[in-house]
């Protein structure tokens, strides 16, 4: 592999079980190999959540924009909640 930069790991031993389980019964060549795949998942969950972040950040944003809500208060929604 080119341009690969070595670093050091520690792992509780339960999780070093699971990645050399996971060499032992063939699923993955190396080490290197389970933990390089855990943070391409770890990478493409964290994205997800930024752009979930950003969404949330959006609608909010739109909900101040949008102006003042058609109740005062929150008494005035769970009045209009018990009405209905």
């Amino acid at each position: 592999m080119p341009n690969v930069e070595k670093i050091s790991v520690a792992l509780m031993p339960e999780m070093a079980a699971f990645v050399r389980d996971a060499v032992e019964f063939g699923e993955y060549a190396s080490s290197s190999e389970v933990i390089r795949e855990a943070l391409r998942d770890w990478k493409q969950k964290r994205l997800l959540q930024l752009q979930n972040f950003d969404e949330l950040r959006r609608l909010w944003q739109e909900g101040i924009d949008s102006g003042s809500g058609q109740y005062g208060s929150i008494d005035a929604i769970k009045q209009e909640a018990r009405r209905r």
